[in-house]
């Protein structure tokens, strides 16, 4: 028999399985929808769905590059215990879904549960996923990803850190194609990821922060300077060098490199472009912190040990 389409959502709101895979149950059951949960169960599709409701805010970033560097993907995917985010087979699931991207290029969360696994067409992310889940036993989320393709010469890094609890990727680009290639530049780029992870900056350079953030900020400045009776003319000086002092802070040509101080990014950029016979530009970063933005749920230890022993 025909299924509707309203038949096919309300089977995925209430098991978390794949359209198709809710399509291909309701046609193998006549539409009978309590059937059609049992046949996605025998299949372990429809098990995700009594772990859809559970919070989900640890599990790891993760980092995928191409061989030639010219690719990168950073993702983070959630599970509920940091025990689980540790375990083989999530972080084997969160690298398998890292290399699809960086191979399928999904523009969006949605597109990519709609793709066909990479690594096996018969099955799509959606599907996975919830396989996963089932084999797993906890909530999982892919949360979010962000992708790079470079245009022109030069590479794409990242660096991961505390097995995953931070990721950057970043890209660079140069003029020569044979400079991009040297292992210098790449060692280069992954410095600048390492570097971003650590000091966390906002923006790679001044003309990509935001004029009202800055007026803000000489907002404040300039309430401080006058609450100390200072004159106009000097509290203008005052400002221009806090928003210097502002730039330094929040971007990331202008910080000092964690691991050489007495050098900006910028000024480590010039001299490893000098070494190449190139000039180098960092033209974007992304920063993803584990659980950033999503709340915790509270628990009580000693409950849960109690509940969970019938007490």
């Amino acid at each position: 028999m025909a299924v509707t389409a309203a038949q096919i959502s309300e089977l995925r709101k209430s098991t978390g399985a794949g359209m198709l895979d809710c399509k291909k149950a309701l046609e193998q059951t006549d539409g009978n929808f309590d059937q059609a949960v049992d046949f996605l169960r025998t299949k372990g599709l429809a098990a995700a769905s009594k772990k859809a409701g559970r919070a989900a805010t640890e599990g790891m970033v993760a980092a995928a590059i191409s061989n030639e560097a010219d690719k990168g993907v950073l993702l983070e995917i959630n599970s509920e215990t940091d025990f689980v985010a540790k375990n083989d087979k999530f972080q084997n699931f969160v690298k398998d879904i890292a290399d699809h991207i960086l191979q399928a290029a999904p523009n969006s969360i949605e597109e990519l549960f709609a793709q066909p696994y990479s690594g096996d067409s018969s099955k799509t992310i959606q599907t996975l996923l919830n396989e996963a889940i089932s084999v797993i036993g906890e909530n999982m989320q892919i949360r979010r990803f962000n992708s790079y393709s470079v245009t022109g010469n030069g590479a794409v890094g990242s660096y991961i850190h505390a097995g995953g609890k931070i990721g950057v990727l970043v890209e660079a680009t140069c003029e020569s194609p044979t400079a991009a290639k040297d292992p210098a530049f790449t060692t280069f780029v992954k410095d600048v990821a390492m570097h971003i992870a650590a000091a966390a900056p906002l923006y790679v350079q001044r003309s990509e922060v935001d004029a009202d953030v800055l007026e803000r900020e000489k907002d404040i400045y300039r309430a401080k300077a006058r609450e100390s009776g200072k004159p106009d003319n000097i509290i203008e000086k005052i400002i221009d060098g806090q928003v210097n002092k502002f730039y330094g802070d929040i971007c990331l040509v202008e910080q000092h490199f964690v691991k050489d101080t007495d050098k900006t990014i910028q000024q480590y950029a010039a001299e490893t472009g000098k070494s190449l016979g190139t000039a180098i530009t960092i033209t974007r970063f992304t920063k993803y912190v584990l659980g950033e933005g999503l709340e915790k749920k509270e628990s009580d230890f000693a409950a849960e040990v109690a509940a969970a022993a019938g007490l």
